[in-house]
């Protein structure tokens, strides 16, 4: 039964501002508090959180969040009258079950990536997005509102680049070097059987996919696990923690700690990036390196040029003209991220405003009845990587190109 439509529409009420909307946060790790953070910088009200009773009552207070749900209780934030969004930060085999039960109460969602363990979880919160009157649903892949990748994408669009030949780069760490490093993604029971590709690597495909406008269609990938015994601690170890030597076990390690991918992509939805190959190194034991998610763009009239690590600058380079560096907030680098970035030129904008842009471009789509643009990852882009991250997996042990 439908409810007939009414013969004089009324008109759409005004877009509601984003502290308006309540967040809650499932997640109290490393990832967690940056949530909150950039959602407190918003003006949005986080109500509720929710994770382990000391861990959870400890942000609270440190945040001022009201509403305290221990014990994982996530079926109590879930509940709360007081949330409208949910901010999945939990370890990634929780994941799904957590989506399945936000979408189910309505609430709108913002999940950490990756999307699930496996596709064919992955695959039930597709179909739930899919679902008529669903929630607004938003993967975590935050590289997309670096002001520099927002500005490579549009000039790749443009064709300021010409027609994209290749693209190349690295994502190196070097927080899990030493066998005594421990963190709950070494185990695959816990974060997948894809690790260093499968945390960070689909950060750097993500990115190349959201410039270029295509998805990736085939891979080849190499793996390898240096450390193939581990040291771990006899309790729980926040990211980026040290174990202490003394209180250490061994145990046999199950993910990989480096690996090469090369990937073809597909059709773009302009005529600048058809099928072009890309080829990423991607490591978690690369000494010096803390958060580099360097790539390269190579086209036919020039190249683009961006790392992580000095995220206001994109080198240009000129094969019959000087190269040039931009700098976000001058000109060059300003009009296309326009509503991206809010400090002037020289004011340095980094990993913390990444996530400020996309959770501003997430509730502002929820609260303009969703008219803005869909530029944040969704449901099915997380489902793609997951998807990739199994055909990655397939490639690395037949030696073999494989088709997603």
């Amino acid at each position: 039964h439908r409810t007939p439509r009414p013969t004089s529409p009324t008109p759409d009420p005004m877009p509601l501002p984003l502290h308006s909307h309540r967040a809650g946060i499932i997640g109290t790790g490393f990832i967690g508090p940056v949530h909150i953070e950039a959602l407190k910088r918003l003006g949005v009200q986080v109500n509720a959180i929710c994770g382990s009773t000391a861990s959870a009552k400890e942000c609270a207070a440190r945040w001022g969040i009201p509403e305290v749900h221990g014990n994982y209780d996530v079926d109590a934030l879930v509940r709360s009258p007081n949330v409208d969004v949910i901010h999945i930060t939990s370890p990634n085999k929780a994941h799904v079950a957590q989506c399945l039960k936000a979408l189910r109460a309505g609430k709108h969602v913002v999940c950490e990536k990756p999307l699930g363990m496996n596709s064919r979880e992955t695959a039930r919160v597709v179909a739930a997005v899919k679902k008529p009157g669903a929630p607004v649903f938003a993967v975590n892949y935050m590289c997309r509102f670096f002001p520099a990748i927002l500005q490579m994408r549009a000039m790749v669009a443009r064709g300021d680049l010409g027609r994209i030949i290749h693209v190349q780069g690295h994502f190196f760490q070097d927080w899990l070097l030493h066998d005594s490093d421990f963190n709950w993604r070494l185990l695959a029971s816990e974060g997948g059987k894809l690790r260093a590709v499968g945390d960070i690597g689909t950060h750097w495909i993500d990115a190349v996919s959201f410039i270029l406008g295509s998805r990736v269609e085939r891979v080849f990938a190499h793996l390898e696990t240096f450390h193939k015994t581990r040291y771990r601690p006899k309790g729980a170890l926040k990211t980026f923690a040290k174990a202490d030597p003394e209180s250490r076990i061994p145990y046999r390690v199950d993910t990989e700690d480096f690996g090469s991918v090369l990937m073809r992509f597909g059709k773009s939805d302009h005529g600048f990036a058809q099928n072009v190959h890309a080829n990423a190194s991607i490591s978690q034991v690369a000494a010096g390196w803390k958060c580099s998610l360097s790539l390269g763009i190579y086209g036919t009239a020039g190249s683009a040029r961006w790392d992580f690590q000095q995220p206001n600058e994109i080198v240009v380079g000129r094969r019959d003209g000087p190269n040039e560096i931009l700098q976000r907030g001058t000109p060059g680098f300003l009009d296309d991220v326009a509503g991206f970035t809010d400090t002037p030129g020289g004011h340095p904008e980094g990993f913390p405003d990444s996530h400020k842009m996309q959770y501003r471009a997430v509730y502002e789509h929820i609260a303009s009845g969703r008219k803005t643009p869909v530029l944040f990852a969704t449901a099915d882009d997380g489902h793609h990587e997951v998807r990739l991250c199994e055909a990655v997996l397939r490639s690395s042990k037949s030696g073999a190109w494989v088709r997603l």
